[in-house]
Formats: C-alpha cells, structure tokens, sequence
C-alpha cells in the first residue's frame, strides 16, 4: 500500500517540508519549557561566538555545539511525545526511552559545556 503523502515532488514537496518545520519549531517552542530555555541561551550564545571563536572554523564548532544541543531537544521531545501517544501508563520500556533521550540531551549540553568553556580558555587567557 502506498503513501498518498509520499507523492509529492519538486517544489511543492520543499515548501510542505519547510512548513511541518516551522511547526515543529513552534510546537517545541511553545510546549517545552526546555526547548524555550535553551532557544534563549542559543540566542545569545550564538552571536557570541563571533567573538569567543578566532577563526572560523572556532565559530562553526561553537556554533554546531550550541544547535546540537537544539537538535537533541527536539528528537527528545519527540521521543517523549510518541511515547505519550501510545500511553502515560508507567511502563518500564516507556521510561527506558525516555531516559535514554534525556541522557542525549544531557550528553550534548556536557559536550557544548566542554566546547564553550575551551574556547573560552583559549581566548581569554
């Protein structure tokens, strides 16, 4: 059986494609608390790294540390949401999920930590 929204081609498929993201990105923004909070701190980190990195190759990788931690958060939320869909029952597979995407996220925010915080080091002293 075949996907009736799977036949979408050129153009049109980008400009579908381009809004399911911006919705994602506003569902994240508006119903998860931590999205928002690190949206925030990505918005002041971000231009800050223009003058944190030296060349540009520093400020790609602050750059990509910070939206790293943004791309976790959203496949966590995701994971939280279809766990959610299919039950709020406690559940120990349900929580083994959810644990292990919550442990990505803390593993990227470990990771931008360690980035910003050599970068920093480097420039300042």
């Amino acid at each position: 059986m075949s996907n009736p929204y799977k036949g979408r081609t050129g153009l049109e498929r980008i400009v579908r494609a381009t809004g399911y993201s911006l919705d994602g990105l506003k569902t994240a923004y508006h119903g998860e608390s931590a999205f928002r909070q690190e949206f925030w701190l990505a918005a002041l980190m971000i231009p800050a790294a223009f003058w944190v990195g030296r060349s540009w190759l520093e400020v790609a990788v602050l750059v990509g540390s910070v939206l790293l931690v943004l791309i976790v958060e959203l496949l966590n939320s995701g994971i939280e949401a279809a766990i959610d869909r299919v039950s709020y029952e406690l559940h120990d597979l349900s929580k083994r999920a959810k644990d292990l995407a919550s442990a990505a996220v803390f593993l990227s925010l470990v990771l931008c930590a360690g980035i910003w915080i050599a970068a920093l080091m480097h420039r300042l002293g």
